[in-house]
């Protein structure tokens, strides 16, 4: 499906940049970095990541698997996923505010410090809970109602110039790679998991699939 390739290819970028921002304000902390440069990584994710990348998640995949497909929108995967949006939404607008100001502070330094580390592992463990989960199960399921295809759409002006933003900032500050951030595939690896949403098998399985799940395991 075209739509979840491209949204594949953005989590990809998205994921880099990540890595950026954490190089950035390692740089800020040190002295060093452009302070001009905060503006620009907060472009990148408040037009690239959230008004293309979210916006296409939520309005044109999550409203079909919703729509189309059945599966339940006020819980479960998509009423995680999207609540996740809205945290990690809240968490920008407070890095912005503490990548704008002196960090004269010791308090400046370690929330922005804070901010950063705690958007970052959000946003790298929601993106691994959307590659392996929602979006091979959302096309599968997707598939059973003869939906093989969902639009996409291509970027604005403004959205462009954050996505070019974005490359040349991964150009100035190589990405961080986090060691202590733990990731992985599946429900078990997603920050909702337990808290806000059971799993895949207890929120989208049929009885079917439950049966046949049963069927295999008595018949090993």
């Amino acid at each position: 499906m075209r739509l979840i390739e491209d949204l594949k290819v953005e989590h990809e970028l998205i994921e880099q940049v990540l890595g950026s921002l954490r190089a950035f304000v390692t740089a800020r902390l040190a002295g060093g970095g452009d302070p001009a440069d905060g503006a620009r990584f907060m472009a990148f994710f408040r037009r690239y990541a959230g008004d293309f990348h979210h916006d296409k998640e939520e309005v044109v995949l999550f409203q079909a698997l919703a729509e189309r497909a059945e599966l339940p929108a006020d819980r479960g995967p998509i009423a995680a996923l999207t609540r996740e949006h809205r945290r990690m939404g809240v968490l920008l607008e407070a890095l912005e505010a503490r990548l704008g100001a002196s960090l004269s502070s010791e308090e400046d330094r370690q929330q922005l410090q804070t901010l950063a580390v705690d958007y970052s592992r959000s946003l790298w463990r929601h993106i691994d809970a959307e590659n392996s989960v929602l979006f091979p199960e959302g096309q599968e399921r997707l598939r059973r109602f003869h939906i093989r295809e969902l639009p996409s759409r291509p970027m604005t002006a403004q959205e462009a110039a954050a996505h070019e933003a974005g490359l040349a900032l991964l150009a100035l500050y190589p990405p961080y790679h986090d060691a202590e951030v733990h990731r992985g595939d599946g429900c078990v690896a997603c920050p909702s998991f337990g808290t806000t949403c059971d799993g895949l098998e207890r929120e989208w399985w049929t009885e079917l699939e439950w049966e046949d799940m049963w069927e295999r395991m008595s018949s090993d």
